[in-house]
């Protein structure tokens, strides 16, 4: 019961409270919001920040580590895993579900919709830019990789790739 009244709490109230980065207050509504986050999570470690209008669902089932953060206006799965060091720019959006297609005869929004049954896993040392997108088939993203801004994400990708486009292809590697 305490986890919907503060999940309640969280989009009612400090999901609105103004980004971490804003002087003065900032650092207080950043803790405001690891608080409330704290009682939703299955786990939040130590200096992890949920910015200002972070959607992710019921997150009961979400694990966040260490000095790692959901971006600004982040559309994050409710069973997401994310590691140490995490870093995700603003207005990244994370499909874990699709509408099915595959029946020619029937109207796709008659077919349902397939949803990734086992967690999204971010990860330690992970940098996310800005506007990326990353598609439902993606089940990781490996340490140490760097996702280019608008990118858009569609298959995995190994350890310290650095990856960027529009599908996203691999431009290099960190190691």
């Amino acid at each position: 019961m305490m986890k919907y009244l503060a999940l309640f709490f969280y989009y009612s109230f400090f999901c609105f409270l103004l980004v971490s980065s804003t002087p003065l207050c900032g650092r207080v509504f950043e803790f405001l919001r690891q608080k409330i986050c704290s009682r939703i999570f299955l786990e939040l470690k130590s200096h992890a920040n949920i910015e200002q209008y972070a959607h992710f669902g019921t997150g009961f089932k979400i694990k966040i580590g260490t000095y790692s953060s959901i971006g600004k206006n982040c559309k994050v799965p409710n069973n997401i895993q994310i590691g140490d060091y995490v870093m995700m720019g603003n207005n990244v959006t994370i499909f874990s579900s699709t509408h099915n297609f595959e029946k020619i005869d029937v109207p796709m929004l008659k077919q349902g919709i397939s949803s990734r049954k086992e967690p999204f896993i971010m990860e330690d040392d992970v940098w996310i830019g800005q506007d990326v997108i990353i598609m439902p088939k993606v089940t990781r993203l490996a340490k140490g990789t760097i996702v280019g801004a608008g990118s858009i994400e569609t298959k995995d990708f190994p350890e310290y790739s650095i990856i960027a486009g529009n599908p996203a292809r691999l431009i290099r590697r960190r190691a």
